[in-house]
């Protein structure tokens, strides 16, 4: 219980804190630090119940870009505010790290290992967000027409 706590803690801070230093506006600092705390939740849960790195990036980007959805349309602002900062703990920068290290001290065979994990987790991350945008958009695209199709058919009515 107390590792739930301390992982829900530190990603919110970090996605909070990234807002800070990005600039958003004030109103939206806790909204842009839960959207990074379930994303990194998601992530979390998902590789303590067995998933690789790569399924819980792209569970964690969905969720980020689920809550990021919901906040900006409850604080009427761009859902890049949101999105961005709640990808920053899902981000594998210490892989990316361990990768270049590993490169240059000779350790060539875990180096590759490391890159090509890397970017299959900035890959999830990147069809996470574009997933949740096309799901977002066929919602939207769906609510227009059958608002245009109820209009129609008060009008046929009369």
């Amino acid at each position: 219980m107390l590792n739930l706590l301390v992982q829900f803690s530190f990603s919110f801070l970090a996605s909070a804190a990234y807002a800070i230093i990005t600039n958003v506006p004030r109103r939206s600092l806790i909204a842009c630090g839960l959207s990074g705390a379930a994303g990194w939740m998601f992530y979390w849960f998902s590789t303590q119940w067995g998933a690789n790195a790569a399924l819980g990036s792209l569970l964690g980007a969905l969720s980020v870009a689920a809550v990021s959805f919901i906040c900006s349309r409850k604080l009427k602002l761009p859902v890049t505010i949101f999105n961005i900062p709640g990808m920053v703990p899902l981000v594998p920068g210490g892989l990316a790290y361990q990768a270049v290290r590993n490169l240059v001290i000779g350790n060539y065979d875990t180096a590759m290992h490391s890159t090509v994990q890397a970017i299959m987790i900035a890959g999830a991350i990147a069809l996470g967000l574009v997933l949740s945008e096309v799901f977002n958009h066929n919602i939207r695209n769906f609510k227009e027409k059958r608002d245009i199709v109820s209009l129609i058919r008060k009008k046929a009515e009369k």
